[in-house]
């Protein structure tokens, strides 16, 4: 084999100074050789985006390589001077961050962030071939009216097309190799299959290495030619995709795919048996939450004074009884998140109506909203916007409980350590701050929050999507057994229809505002009526692979 793009051996990082140094890699050895992919996997804090910031020398606040080797085509970049390394950057290594939204600065335009990109590579000097280059790389990114598009904000974007743009940026110097740090977790099933697809062709072509960190063994399967499995700042595992998948030798590799939901799982079953009460049997009789023929429109500027109607959900309908999840999926703008904004009174309804116990929410009272909010909680797709970074976790979590009056200081400050435990965090992060958690563990502290007053109603928009498969199934295990022991009614919004799989009863599916088909999970997954919903099975990463063993 020739010598290998990028090899990596002994690598170690630490932060902190001084008595205080931590390591968190712990002699990292890897290879990638010119046009493969490599994948690594593993549970967030094994040590995957480290190493890919070390390979850049962007670690972040106090972290530094301390030992060990990083070399691209023989050059070793640990001693490569700060200048060597910008040089570097984009033109020989290209980089996609996570999230496209703090990555894109939201008061350029997107043709500024390009046209700042190309000049800080030396690709174009001139104005009009620095913008022509601009459009080019739009283009080569799958968008389309690149022209027009170069004038629009990142507000303006899909995250489809958001992240389009970073890959775009990311491959727009012909890198030898591309880094792609979780480049499509925010996406539903369909956009990430084209945006995947779309990075692979452009790859391909170029002849670029790719080095994908994921925790979607899934999509490591399907996109990638080997996977490096990482615990604990070690790598304990590695080999060919499907051999790792379908015949892990290491335990840790084992509970990973183990974890990992898939087409062929099932339900998750609930380790607390719950007692049905002849009351709860007779509540079950009618549904606890219901739907009936929702609409909502907003009006849509076209420019100057004009504006347009658009109807973002379109006459649905659905129930879902006591104790019961409803999966509502589709792609993004589909009206899965505006229907649930609905249903907790976040929104109000062009017309239809919500029904909770029969009882109509259009004619509740504000004290009354108050008391069904206590009743029903949220837990929204982005923990950076909904929990309050100058704020401490503790106080976070403790927050419903104040705001309803619920308990003392004394039992808040016990209920917040018991919500802790329950969601896998530890007790001593009460006293930290949102930002100085992972997305991962961010997530966790919102759903802890929202089961903070013991809701008999839960809405949780992309709960677990920020999650790796490990955290993701404690986390599905922990709301299965919340479910079972008090009798939860969970409205379930996702675009990962393999988490759909272990986690809901009933799916729903909503294509541009409408639901095109519904019905238990059984009965859509094993025989889907509408091309729509084959579509969006067919999409799911690893579907056709044997990933997944719960």
């Amino acid at each position: 084999m020739t010598d290998a793009l990028l090899r990596i051996r002994g690598l170690k990082v630490a932060f902190g100074t001084g008595k205080k140094q931590r390591e968190v890699l712990h002699g990292v050895d890897l290879d990638v050789y010119t046009g493969e992919t490599v994948a690594i996997v593993g549970e967030s804090g094994s040590g995957k985006s480290t190493t890919a910031s070390a390979i850049i020398d962007l670690l972040p606040g106090t972290g530094a390589i301390t030992g060990g080797t990083i070399t691209l085509e023989g050059r070793d970049l640990t001693k490569a001077s700060r200048r060597d390394m910008e040089r570097l950057r984009g033109r020989e290594i290209g980089y996609v961050p996570q999230d496209p939204m703090s990555n894109l600065n939201p008061v350029w335009s997107i043709g500024f962030q390009v046209k700042e990109a190309i000049r800080a590579n030396g690709l174009a000097t001139g104005r009009k071939e620095v913008e022509r280059r601009a459009i080019e790389v739009l283009q080569q990114a799958g968008l389309a009216d690149a022209e027009r598009r170069l004038h629009q904000f990142p507000h303006q974007f899909s995250g489809g097309m958001r992240q389009r743009a970073l890959i775009g940026i990311g491959l727009a110097a012909d890198p030898k190799l591309l880094i792609a740090d979780e480049p499509t977790s925010a996406l539903d099933v369909t956009v990430q299959r084209v945006i995947l697809d779309h990075l692979a062709s452009l790859t391909r072509e170029k002849g670029t290495s790719v080095l994908l960190i994921t925790h979607d063994l899934g999509l490591a399967a399907e996109r990638a030619d080997r996977i490096i499995v990482m615990n604990q700042g070690e790598i304990v595992e590695s080999g060919p995709s499907r051999e790792i998948l379908e015949f892990p030798q290491h335990p840790y590799t084992q509970r990973l795919v183990a974890a990992a939901p898939s087409l062929a799982s099932q339900r998750i079953q609930a380790s607390v048996e719950h007692v049905t009460t002849e009351t709860e049997l007779l509540a079950q009789a009618a549904p606890v939450v219901e739907v009936r023929d929702l609409v909502k429109e907003y009006r849509i500027r076209k420019g100057g004074f004009s504006s347009e109607a658009f109807r973002a959900v379109d006459g649905v309908s659905f129930q879902i009884p006591r104790g019961k999840t409803l999966a509502l999926v589709g792609e993004s703008g589909s009206g899965k998140s505006t229907v649930a904004k609905m249903v907790l009174q976040l929104e109000e309804p062009t017309s239809g109506d919500v029904l909770i116990d029969g009882v109509s929410t259009s004619t509740l009272r504000r004290r009354d909203v108050l008391g069904l909010r206590r009743r029903m909680q949220p837990v929204f797709q982005d923990p950076y916007g909904s929990l309050d970074p100058l704020r401490s976790i503790g106080t976070l979590i403790a927050e419903p409980l104040k705001v309803h009056g619920v308990g003392d200081s004394a039992s808040q400050r016990a209920r917040v350590l018991e919500l802790l435990d329950q969601v896998a965090l530890p007790r001593e992060l009460a006293f930290r701050y949102p930002n100085e958690l992972s997305g991962g563990q961010r997530q966790r502290v919102a759903i802890a929050r929202a089961l903070a007053l013991k809701p008999d109603i839960v809405v949780l928009d992309e709960a677990v999507s920020a999650l790796d498969v490990l955290v993701q199934d404690q986390i599905l295990t922990l709301l299965a057994d919340l479910q079972a022991e008090l009798g939860l009614t969970y409205l379930f919004i996702t675009h990962d229809l393999a988490v759909v799989r272990v986690a809901a009863d009933m799916v729903c599916v909503m294509e541009r505002g409408k639901v095109v088909e519904q019905g238990t999970v059984d009965e859509i997954f094993a025989n889907p009526q509408q091309d729509y919903t084959r579509r969006l099975l067919e999409a799911i990463p690893g579907a056709s692979l044997s990933v997944g063993g719960r």
